[in-house]
């Protein structure tokens, strides 16, 4: 979706000039009059110039479940991280709001019942279809963002600051502090890497979770991509506190986040279900087939693109299921509850996850 308000606060990310409305396109500039696509349902707003520093998100096979492509209620994980960013946030109905990072939009979805105006914005074109029909989306660089200066009273990034660099962190924050007004406020979820003794029960959960995926019975492929480029460029909570000071913010708040309900829940439990679906996927593949028999290996069958094609299925067979609610959908609900146990028992544990509130400082 583009709207007009859209086009009122985007500016051009090269010249910084304002967009009006292109009947051929969907935007173009006034000042350098350089054309923006918007045929996709999104704004495309990507600088001419590319940073060197690029996210592995861009790449297809990061997106081969299609997780992206369907927005499910905010469970497990995800749920825990929404309620949190709603608890912090407080999203009013004279907000306008920013979603750094927004990956397929769903944070957009899941909140659109605040009244808010909400922009999502994200390097990578992997949106939901949720999203693209009711949310505004533009495709641009966190670390040169096509809006002018001041527009937002809120924004929030999840799992954003762990893909950076240093400097690249630095960038994207005086960024978002350029587009928040003064005293606006970024709810972030991440991490650093010095962490608390509790970590070492997530490392063995971790560990197991290893261990079940090198004997098949889960699998964490997925996973590992969506990990292999985290950077880490927080030593610890002092370095997070000078890191956000010098783009303007303070600390107003942050809660820790040591998952250790919630390591046994995802990466065991709901990977574990994930993997019977699968190879639940194959079986019927083979005997449509008509091969005589299920498929050989460890996922049902030898090709890892048919892997894939099996782990889609899956995914797409589960997003039906919690669509239609019933008893799957009560039970993920009730796992989510559980796994805010962690956050009550454990939130004022300083650790290396951390959910936190960040204001801009008054000019």
């Amino acid at each position: 979706m583009i709207s007009k308000r859209l086009l009122t606060i985007a500016r051009c990310p090269d010249c910084g000039g304002a967009l009006g409305a292109n009947r051929l396109t969907a935007a173009a500039c006034g000042a350098c009059g350089r054309s923006f696509d918007g045929t996709a349902g999104y704004l495309d707003l990507r600088p001419k110039a590319v940073f060197d520093e690029q996210t592995r998100y861009l790449d297809e096979s990061l997106h081969a479940d299609a997780r992206h492509e369907r927005v499910s209620p905010p469970l497990l994980a995800s749920g825990v991280r929404n309620d949190m960013l709603r608890e912090f946030l407080r999203l009013g109905a004279a907000d306008l709001v920013i979603d750094l990072g927004c990956g397929s939009g769903r944070s957009l979805v899941w909140n659109r019942d605040r009244g808010a105006y909400q922009v999502g914005v994200d390097v990578s074109p992997f949106f939901a279809h949720e999203a693209l029909a009711g949310a505004d989306l533009a495709l641009g660089d966190l670390r040169k963002l096509p809006f002018a200066d001041g527009v937002f009273t809120k924004g929030y990034a999840l799992d954003v600051f762990e893909h950076l660099s240093r400097e690249g962190l630095a960038g994207v924050l005086r960024e978002a502090s350029r587009v928040l007004q003064p005293g606006g406020q970024l709810f972030v979820y991440s991490h650093v890497r010095k962490n608390s003794r509790l970590a070492l029960g997530l490392r063995f959960i971790n560990w197991i979770a290893g261990l079940m995926h090198r004997v098949g019975a889960v699998d964490l492929t997925q996973e590992h991509l969506r990990k292999s480029d985290h950077l880490n460029p927080l030593v610890d909570l002092p370095d997070l506190e000078r890191t956000v000071g010098e783009a303007g913010f303070r600390i107003a708040r942050i809660r820790y986040y040591t998952p250790l309900v919630g390591g046994v829940v995802e990466n065991i439990m709901v990977r574990s279900a994930e993997q019977w679906l699968a190879r639940r996927a194959a079986r019927r593949a083979a005997r449509l087939a008509n091969t005589g028999g299920p498929p050989k290996g460890d996922a049902g069958v030898t090709a890892a693109g048919s892997r894939a094609e099996y782990a889609r299925a899956a995914r797409s067979e589960a997003k039906d299921r919690i669509a239609h609610g019933g008893p799957v959908l009560l039970g993920l609900q009730a796992l989510t509850m559980l796994m805010k146990i962690d956050v009550v028992l454990f939130g004022r544990v300083k650790s290396g996850p951390f959910f936190a509130l960040l204001e801009k400082r008054a000019e």
